[in-house]
């Protein structure tokens, strides 16, 4: 494999506010998965963003995974 593998995560749900990131129900949150590479993390983020677009307080974010396992790389 050339390409290095860098791990991304997509979750989300309702949030309180759609200016924020504070999530109305922990244990209701989303875990859509965890992807190899930012262009899938994107692809499966645009897919459940697009399936949720009529609800103003459902959030989806990708998490760079890759960051927080080796901040110093």
């Amino acid at each position: 494999m050339s390409d290095k593998q860098l791990l991304h995560l997509v979750f989300g749900g309702t949030v309180t506010d759609p200016q924020t990131l504070e999530f109305a129900d922990l244990a209701k949150v989303d875990i859509v998965g965890i992807f190899p590479s930012y262009a899938e993390a994107e692809k499966a983020w645009r897919r459940v963003s697009q399936a949720n677009v009529d609800d103003a307080l459902k959030k989806y974010v990708v998490v760079h995974l890759h960051r927080l396992l080796e901040p110093d790389a």
